[in-house]
Parts: structure tokens; sequence; C-alpha cells
């Protein structure tokens, strides 16, 4: 997953989460990153950089443009602010679809837990009746069954279900 701080067209800010980059890319080259003030689709990644403080973590600010005839403000009137991520409701409602698939998914399948690699190897070689089955799987099993040809996916998970 990888954060990027945006901005549109109207210079609003907003950050969201993509999977990789090239995500972002489709996602915006078929307008499905609109700024939640204006919904404008004209959005481009904002310059973040780090935020350099005394003692403490850094942590990343969006540095957005600014006017020229505008004047900085000095650095002790800026109030502080905590970070807030802004869901656009294409997220929204994609996240919802993706909760009801895995819950369905869960609803409707086997849980056979850390026994997932075998199960499914003996389900793909006919010892045992194909049937829905979910569970967990290590990298390097998943990698093992997808090199013996062995169809499985992962269940979607949403971000704020590991909060």
């Amino acid at each position: 997953m990888i954060r990027y701080a945006l901005i549109c067209a109207a210079s609003h800010t907003f950050e969201s989460w993509f999977a990789d980059s090239a995500a972002y890319d489709k996602q915006v080259a078929r307008g499905l990153v609109t700024c939640p003030v204006c919904g404008s689709a004209k959005v481009e990644k904002a310059i973040m950089a780090p935020s350099l403080g005394r003692g403490g973590k850094a942590r990343e600010t969006i540095e957005t443009p600014s006017k020229p005839e505008e004047s900085e403000p000095k650095p002790e009137s800026v109030p502080q602010k905590s970070p807030v991520a802004i869901i656009s409701e294409q997220e929204r409602e994609l996240r919802t679809k993706l909760k009801q698939l895995r819950d369905h998914l869960i609803q409707n399948a086997d849980y056979v837990g850390g026994k997932f690699p075998e199960e499914a190897r003996r389900m793909h070689y006919g010892e045992i009746e194909h049937r829905s089955i979910y569970g967990e799987a290590s990298p390097d099993d998943a990698k093992s069954l997808h090199e013996e040809g062995i169809e499985f996916h992962p269940l979607p998970r949403l971000p704020d279900e590991r909060n």
C-alpha cells in the first residue's frame, strides 16, 4: 500500500491509499480519483516532504504551491492539525462491495486454517472432493501452490480491518 498526498485543480488537498503506483495511475486515468471537496477528477500528486520537528518522529506534510500575492504565515501562527484520511464516495462503495464479497466467501466456504495448502493440494490432485475452502498460507506456500498450477485467490482485506 502507498499513500499519496493529492491536489485537485481547485487546489484542495487530500490523501488516499493505493495498492501501488500503477493502481493510482489506472484509477486516475479512469477518473475514479476525485476531490472529496469539489468532486473534480483533475487530480495530481502533491509534493510530499518530511516535516522536521524537535524530537519525536518525522511526519509527512503536504506542500501546496502558494500564490505570489499571499504572504507566508509565521510558523508559530500555523495551527497544528492531525492527519485525516478522506475517502471518496467511489472508494467507500468499493470497500462496501469488497466487504460483502469477503463475508459471502466466508459464509459459504469451510475454514481450514493453516492446513489450507494441504487441503488445496488434495482437492487439486483428486484425493478429496472439491469444495470451497479458506485459510492461511505463508508466502512460500502460496508460491508453491501457484507453481503447481493450483488455483486460489487471496480474500480481499481492507486497511481498517487491521486496525
